[in-house]
């Protein structure tokens, strides 16, 4: 097993990035690789707290704000009916570590790449249409598949979502951003529009950029650019230790002041999660409703791109909320190691986040639980499948499991704490070693000693963050 030391040095980084709320600092050097920094946030000595913040509600906006925000609302989107491969030069690679754009979608080539439900009607002496609806169109949070992000439709057959795509504007210039709306911290505004509600986010202000609405719903930004230009790169580490890889460098990256995030001035301060998919690009230069998308100007989870229709179609990605499959976009990250990892966009603005509290009073992010070192033998084959290692591996996902989302807790946030585990060697000697799908069952195998953060370290808060807005529950 790799000690804490080696672990921490295959991390280090270049330039430094935005202290948080906690006062830590990242540092990263310009190679692009980020130090995760220190690996035990989770021994920071934190008073406990009588109760979360998930449960905090702002104060009701005015009816003229609320009526600034409709005027965001889309059409539900549709489904891009053909959708082809990019083929462009910046897409050819020689391996899929090197590949630009979102990698193998949700509907993977086995078992351990494909986490969609089988029918009810498997073994079963009657046929399917027996069954009836599922409990879910009754209750959410009954069994069933449910969606989650309501502003287009997911095409379960290619494992993507395509959703409204908006035009702003940054502050003072003519310099257009393209962008997506997928959470908000208003519940009213939520359901108006469509999005995913995160009272948590009500707490992400000093990670957010700020804005304005104009007379068509579009947010002026004030601050915040990306540059797409730059080739995703990944040189993994030894056959069964791919991770943490020889080096990385993310496909896209953000100025100081970039973060998804976005609190709206002028129009009771709002928050929403808008990631940016494209920047200082006109109409025809992005205009990719089919696919073959150039992703030296669009974000590399971009599938298909309209400026036409206005509307962009995402990769979707497999994980585990409390046992239940999801499916989840993946669109910036606070490190450029994890946002290479995860083909998304280095935010340097979303290292502030307060991160290692968890639930407690104002905190605003949820974990996210990603294995280093999980089971890896037999690529997609192999039904308990997953990990980091496996994923620069075989270039499939790793199977993460998140924490709380909607209709199963109330304690949901697209911002989403990364807690990195390893199986100990003596759990792996014995077996012990599988696919996990649940917070506490992590929880209580980490109690058990079967598992501890990377390297033997103490587990707790990787020191970076993650934007994952969920898209929908398969069952």
């Amino acid at each position: 097993m790799r000690s804490k030391a080696v672990f921490r040095r295959s991390l280090m980084s270049g330039r430094k990035a935005s202290e948080s709320a906690t006062g830590m600092h990242f540092f990263s050097n310009s190679r692009a690789i980020f130090a995760l920094s220190t690996l035990l946030l989770g021994s920071i000595a934190v008073p406990p707290l009588a109760m979360a913040q998930v449960t905090t509600a702002k104060r009701p906006i005015s009816p003229e704000a609320m009526a600034m925000h409709l005027r965001a609302k889309r059409p539900v989107a549709q489904p891009t009916t053909t959708i082809e491969s990019a083929a462009s030069p910046l897409a050819l690679s020689s391996t899929f570590n090197s590949a630009q754009g979102p990698g193998p979608g949700p509907i993977g080539p086995g078992p351990g790449c494909n986490l969609f439900p089988a029918p009810a009607s498997v073994g079963a002496s009657v046929p399917l249409s027996y069954f009836g609806p599922p409990p879910s169109t009754t209750n959410p949070s009954l069994v069933g598949p449910v969606q989650l992000l309501n502003t287009g439709q997911v095409d379960a057959a290619n494992g993507t979502i395509t959703i409204p795509l908006y035009k702003g504007s940054l502050k003072g210039t003519n310099q257009t951003i393209w962008y997506i709306l997928t959470d908000t911290d208003n519940q009213a505004v939520a359901a108006e529009l469509g999005l995913n509600f995160s009272a948590k986010l009500n707490f992400v202000t000093s990670a957010a950029r700020t804005g304005n609405l104009d007379s068509n719903g579009n947010i002026v930004f004030d601050k915040g650019t990306v540059n797409f230009k730059p080739l995703r790169n990944i040189v993994p580490g030894p056959q069964g230790a791919e991770f943490p890889p020889k080096s990385a460098t993310p496909g896209a990256v953000g100025d100081a002041n970039y973060s998804p995030y976005v609190s709206i001035t002028n129009a009771g301060g709002v928050i929403y999660n808008a990631p940016m998919v494209a920047f200082n690009v006109d109409a025809s230069q992005i205009n990719f409703p089919n696919g073959n998308v150039d992703y030296s100007k669009v974000h590399d989870q971009v599938v298909a791109i309209d400026p036409i229709n206005m509307t962009v179609t995402i990769n979707l990605i497999n994980g585990f909320s409390f046992g239940r499959p999801v499916w989840y976009l993946s669109m910036d990250a606070s490190i450029p190691l994890a946002a290479a990892i995860e083909h998304n966009t280095y935010a340097p603005l979303m290292g502030s986040l307060l991160l290692g509290h968890d639930d407690s009073f104002a905190s605003p992010v949820e974990r996210i639980f990603i294995a280093t070192n999980g089971p890896e033998s037999g690529d997609c084959n192999n039904p308990l499948r997953q990990g980091l290692s496996a994923d620069l591996a075989d270039g499939h996902r790793p199977n993460n499991v998140l924490g709380g989302i909607p209709t199963i807790a109330l304690d949901y946030s697209p911002a989403w704490d990364a807690q990195l585990f390893a199986w100990t060697d003596a759990a792996i000697n014995q077996s012990f070693r599988g696919q996990v799908r649940e917070e506490f069952q992590i929880l209580t195998f980490v109690q058990d000693g079967l598992i501890t953060g990377p390297g033997g370290a103490a587990f707790g808060s990787s020191g970076f963050s993650i934007n994952c807005p969920i898209v929908q529950r398969l069952d």
